[in-house]
């Protein structure tokens, strides 16, 4: 999700670069010069690779404590893989209700 959202920033520096202009007190980290710009990415890879890091994180949890049941992995281990897989749940339902909240807004605008 990392690498999506720098790409995000990449893009919006390629815009600046092209003439459009962006807001001078947004703060967007722009690739160092000599590096490669990465290719910007779709709305629908960006949500799909969120999925993919939110059920790999809830699989790893499972997995986690699997392992402490067998009595091979530490409480602290087991807390850390779940907390992380709750938070990252918890992320994935907020970005949800927010792009369902839009969806609805525009079905209601009158044309």
């Amino acid at each position: 999700m990392i690498d999506a959202i720098q790409s995000i920033g990449a893009f919006s520096a390629m815009k600046e670069a092209e003439g459009t202009s962006i807001t001078s007190s947004s703060s967007l980290v722009t690739p160092a010069a000599g590096t490669a710009v990465p290719q910007s990415q779709s709305f629908a890879d960006v949500l799909g690779n969120m999925t993919t890091d939110v059920i790999q994180s809830m699989k790893s949890a499972e997995g986690v404590s699997l392992q402490a049941v067998r009595g091979e992995a530490n409480t602290r281990e087991v807390v850390d893989a779940v907390m992380n897989a709750e938070q990252s749940l918890q992320t994935a339902l907020a970005i949800r209700d927010k792009v369902v909240t839009a969806y609805l807004e525009i079905a209601r605008m009158q044309i």
